[in-house]
């Protein structure tokens, strides 16, 4: 049997694939109700869509539209990228629940259904964001080795809280540490911030 990094890799990469198949087809039945009634919330909180789409940059720097709760305020960024953090005044009643359950991500995983992303893996960027952190931080463009993710090794070490440099740290700890075993662990974790309430994106 082939023990070489590349058939490590494709092995890997093929289960890991499986797995985010199984959990976002899982994960799309049991949410269902649960995005019904976040979207009256919103609604009723805040004019404006209840979902919307936003342009990130995926894996090898693959351009897709992601899907998510709105938590904002409509346009609230007027055409301008903004890293967020976790007092943001743009956040709308409604969305600071959303966002500390984290339930703002589960239209993501439709995302994952086809392809877009994974279910762990560095958070997407926007384009322009990317662009300008990789001026600023050099090697940012690195987290794209990998699939992006709807939770990662970042999010469940400080979300917000973490500066865009100590983001990118534990998002390229991930890309040299990653494995089925390691994903497993982020997802207890997640599981464990989602629980409580604790910790951001």
């Amino acid at each position: 049997m082939e023990k070489t990094p590349e058939a490590w890799t494709k092995r890997y990469e093929i289960i890991k694939r499986a797995m985010d198949i199984v959990l976002a087809v899982l994960g799309l039945f049991l949410a269902f109700p649960l995005l019904g009634v976040a979207a009256i919330a919103i609604k009723l909180d805040s004019p404006g869509p209840w979902m919307y789409t936003q342009v990130r940059m995926g894996r090898a720097g693959r351009i897709y539209e992601m899907f998510k709760l709105r938590t904002m305020f409509y346009n609230a960024e007027q055409g301008e990228s903004l890293w967020a953090s976790r007092d943001d005044p743009r956040v709308t009643r409604v969305g600071r629940f959303l966002r500390r359950f984290h339930i703002d991500e589960l239209p993501q995983l439709w995302n994952v259904l086809k392809g877009d992303m994974s279910i762990v893996g560095p958070r997407p960027e926007r384009p322009d964001l990317t662009a300008q952190f990789n001026q600023e931080l050099p090697g940012f463009v690195d987290r794209l080795q990998v699939a992006q993710g709807i939770t990662g090794w970042a999010q469940v070490n400080g979300g917000y809280d973490l500066t865009p440099a100590e983001k990118l740290a534990f998002d390229l700890e991930y890309v040299d540490r990653r494995s089925l075993v390691f994903d497993m662990h982020i997802l207890i974790r997640t599981v464990m911030v989602v629980l409580t309430g604790k910790g951001a994106r």
